[in-house]
């Protein structure tokens, strides 16, 4: 989506709002013994309290208000009935519709304070889609935001999946372009002054690589080794990105 008029950027400031609002008391229900299910549960509660769908409801063959990833889970994780533990890595990817907007934005919490290789990941991960963000800019290309996620990634010994990407939003949950989480600086896709996008990225310990779940969604890492996601949403400007959902603020930490 560009945005191409007030109404329209009003409509999607406030839907980012509410989703942001969300999730954050969505983060008050992670904690050990409480399940995934339970928080999905939670989430179609807060959906109707804010008179908003959830998004993902919306993808073919999804039945959950939520996609929530544990340890080794990378993404689209389906919401289970097992109970969280201490030292957990949750990821809650979570979206809504608004006014016919839609949001998508991603974090990830440790159940108590991580180890030093795991606090490692964790930033790992948020830093490398916080610095990818920034090169939100008008005449940039995706390839200069994929190339700062593999970039932290790597230089931290981490690897990011190539096989996922961010994309654009607004009138529909995935649109373009398409923003993989590798790549070389001024190649792919240009980026356009009202552009909308969900810039995100799983930074795995781990190979890049994945297999799916027999619940036919959830994507593990292959090893069996742990997982972060982060997602913004971002306006694409001419000096600097509009963060969306802004949860700079926010800590990795439960």
């Amino acid at each position: 989506m560009i945005i191409t008029n007030p109404k329209d950027e009003k409509s999607i400031r406030e839907a980012a709002r509410i989703s942001v609002e969300i999730l954050e008391q969505l983060k008050e229900h992670i904690r050990i013994g409480n399940t995934p299910m339970n928080i999905d549960y939670e989430a179609g509660f807060l959906c109707k309290k804010y008179k908003v769908q959830p998004a993902f409801k919306r993808v073919e063959g999804y039945n959950y208000n939520t996609c929530i990833s544990v340890n080794d889970v990378a993404v689209h994780g389906i919401p289970k009935d097992i109970p969280l533990k201490k030292g957990d890595l949750v990821s809650i990817d979570f979206g809504i519709i608004y006014k016919d907007i839609y949001t998508d934005h991603c974090w990830t919490w440790s159940i108590g304070e991580p180890d030093k290789h795991t606090k490692k990941l964790l930033h790992s991960g948020r830093k490398a889609v916080e610095n990818a963000l920034l090169q939100a800019i008008v005449g940039n290309k995706t390839g200069d935001l994929g190339f700062e996620m593999q970039k932290e990634a790597k230089r931290n010994g981490f690897n990011t999946l190539s096989i996922f990407v961010g994309h654009g939003i607004g009138k529909t949950l995935h649109d373009e372009p398409e923003i993989p989480a590798y790549g070389e600086p001024n190649t792919g896709k240009l980026l356009a002054d009202g552009m909308v996008i969900c810039v995100e990225c799983q930074v795995v310990d781990d190979i890049d690589d994945i297999v799916i779940d027999e619940d036919g969604w959830s994507a593990k890492t292959v090893n069996g080794k742990d997982s972060v996601m982060f997602e913004y949403m971002v306006i694409v400007r001419k000096e600097k990105p509009e963060i969306l959902t802004d949860t700079f603020a926010w800590d990795t930490v439960i």
